[in-house]
């Protein structure tokens, strides 16, 4: 993960990096309560900006790459993700940002408090021109989500955390102009109880394996459901599915805004010893151990 600040001198745009933060960020900057209301606001739209630039290399095609571990990578994220920290930086100055197509040194330390970005998770899933990838903008405070933003501008299905602990989803129009949060018809998010009849799991499209399948196999399951990216999770938030085990590998960034809309609208993300899923966990290289979300359950 590279460090720098924003006021770069060599170019006329400030170039913005993993944990990027300004020289001037001092500890009350960093620890003063966070404004809800101004990440709704301001990441809205940049997400709608950022969602328009994905739309359009989705439709006018864009060329793939490989990163270092294999994982494809397209103009699109760097796009996306070139408008999302610029608004980052503009709004939250003082708080760091680990995003993933610059976290290049993934043990360096990270802050008690700082952004986790992915700004195309789903990359496969763009690339086959599939509708289920997504944007994801998360705030990590002592290693919990509490802001979370998630859109998939494909469907123009937009998940959010207005305040604290209240979730509420709306129809987002990807637009390079952005998008006023005002004119935004939110609906509150609410995980559901499972049903008598059983409870409803939702799977990944590609990494269905032996231990989902025992894990499965434990519980009373009426009906299986897919999809990709971050929706997994939204579906238990938006009270569409009752459980979601994941036992392959996933990062930091691919589940933390998700996580933060879920356990907003009621749900949880836990490990497979039953204890919040936590974040920040340089020593495992931001990699999330094996965790099961789940919907309401009392």
């Amino acid at each position: 993960m590279r460090r720098m600040t924003p006021h770069s001198t060599e170019s006329s745009a400030p170039e913005h990096t993993a944990l990027s933060a300004p020289t001037h960020t001092t500890a009350a900057d960093a620890a003063a309560p966070f404004d809800f209301a101004g990440a709704a606001k301001g990441l809205v739209d940049a997400a709608a900006r950022a969602g328009a630039c994905i739309m359009r290399h989705y439709q006018q095609g864009t060329a793939v790459e490989l990163k270092a571990d294999a994982s494809p990578v397209t103009q699109a994220d760097r796009e996306a993700e070139a408008i999302i920290l610029e608004a980052l930086h503009r709004l939250f100055p003082a708080i760091p940002v680990v995003s993933e197509e610059d976290a290049s040194d993934r043990g360096a330390a990270v802050p008690s408090r700082f952004f986790l970005v992915d700004p195309l998770d789903g990359t496969k899933e763009f690339i086959g021109k599939r509708t289920d990838f997504t944007v994801n903008i998360a705030l990590i405070e002592e290693g919990h989500p509490c802001f979370g933003l998630v859109f998939a501008p494909a469907r123009r299905l937009l998940a959010f955390t207005p305040k604290r602990d209240i979730a509420v989803e709306a129809e987002l129009n990807p637009s390079p102009a952005g998008a006023s949060l005002a004119a935004l018809a939110c609906r509150p998010l609410h995980a559901r109880l499972p049903g008598p009849e059983g409870l409803v799991a939702v799977v990944s499209h590609s990494h269905l394996d032996p231990d989902t399948e025992a894990f499965l196999a434990t519980l009373k399951i009426a009906k299986r459901s897919s999809a990709g990216s971050s929706l997994k999770l939204l579906m238990l938030a938006r009270g569409q599915a009752d459980v979601y085990p994941r036992f392959g590998p996933t990062m930091e960034w691919d589940i933390a805004a998700g996580h933060a809309v879920l356990a907003a609208a009621g749900g949880a993300v836990v490990d497979t010893e039953g204890k919040p899923l936590r974040y920040g966990k340089t020593e495992a290289g931001l990699r999330n151990p094996s965790f099961i979300a789940w919907g309401r359950r009392d």
